[in-house]
């Protein structure tokens, strides 16, 4: 008899216990469960703007009842304000804006490439007077500080032996600094697709000085607890990117009408950037990719951006994971 009841409060126990784990289990699974993927988009980044319109993430994540919230980013240092503070998951920066991010000790990971772009130089006014480098010193420029157009116009001070500190820069976001660049407010600009196309053809706003190898590729970058967390969710929203690249190269109308929808730039002015100046053809990060971070790392610590102590590889090693978008 004791026996018994000695078995069945055993069972009991037991039984209870099994109960207990599994609710518990159920309810970490409830409190990591993601309800939300953010995610930018972005002027310079044509294939966002195409994958948003297309509504292509909301009809992947719907049968998992996950919602997309979309953040617009209006440059580099805006994309790695957002990722550094967690209000997106997933960010368009330039490459070297990336590994400013990373060397400034924001945690985030380095993914994909949706484009490879002309995206920057350096433009005036027809009748500014201004035709080449050095004629910049003394002039007010507006810049984005942390963006690519900011890094090339400080390697192009550097190629001709000057600095930031013989100009006068002008901070504003890029489309604030095309405005004051044709309402005469500053005297040159570090320009950036599409307002920087938008000139050349409504404004007659010349780019006097271009160079395509200090434009570094348009990455997209992940903040890294949410790829460690979710690395499945990671790998998809990467599939549902390449999608959306292949469409835009087999859809080259639908890509042009999401950018003149998104900018509300004319046809020419979207025919501009698109056809001259954006290359959507690889999306790998390989050596091509990792020379250019080395390359705008190296600079960049040389101007005295990037701090003399840190290892320029190292922190390239550390931004680079390939290991979410499979090879075709």
């Amino acid at each position: 008899m004791l026996t018994n009841i000695i078995n069945q409060t055993i069972k009991y126990l037991f039984k209870t216990f099994i109960l207990i784990v599994a609710l518990v289990l159920a309810s970490n699974a409830f409190s990591n469960s993601l309800k939300v993927i953010t995610i930018d988009y972005a002027y310079y980044n044509p294939v966002s703007l195409l994958m948003k319109d297309r509504k292509s993430l909301e009809k992947e994540f719907k049968k998992d009842q996950i919602k997309i919230r979309w953040v617009l980013s209006l440059g580099s240092n805006k994309a790695l304000e957002y990722l550094n503070g967690g209000s997106v998951d997933f960010g368009s920066t330039a490459g070297a804006a990336s590994v400013i991010g990373r060397a400034n000790g924001i945690p985030i990971k380095a993914i994909y490439v949706y484009s490879k772009p002309e995206w920057t130089a350096l433009v005036t006014n027809k009748d500014s007077g201004i035709k080449k480098i050095k004629d910049l010193e003394g002039k007010r420029v507006a810049v984005t500080r942390g963006t690519d157009p900011h890094i090339f116009l400080l390697q192009a001070l550097d190629s001709v032996g000057l600095s930031e500190k013989d100009i006068k820069p002008v901070l504003l976001q890029h489309p604030d600094g095309y405005r004051a660049l044709v309402s005469g407010q500053v005297d040159a600009w570090a320009g950036l697709d599409p307002h920087m196309a938008k000139g050349e053809l409504e404004t007659q706003t010349p780019l006097f000085y271009r160079n395509a190898d200090l434009n570094t590729y348009g990455i997209l970058n992940v903040r890294e607890d949410f790829a460690s967390k979710y690395p499945s969710i990671v790998k998809r929203v990467l599939k549902i990117y390449e999608d959306n690249r292949k469409y835009a190269l087999a859809n080259k109308d639908d890509l042009k009408k999401s950018l003149i929808k998104a900018v509300k730039l004319n046809d020419a002015v979207a025919q501009k950037q698109l056809n001259e100046r954006t290359d959507l053809t690889n999306p790998y990060i390989g050596d091509k990719q990792i020379n250019t971070f080395l390359a705008a790392g190296t600079i960049l610590q040389k101007i005295g951006i990037i701090k003399d102590t840190i290892s320029i590889k190292g922190i390239v090693n550390e931004l680079v994971d390939t290991s979410y978008l499979e090879k075709n």
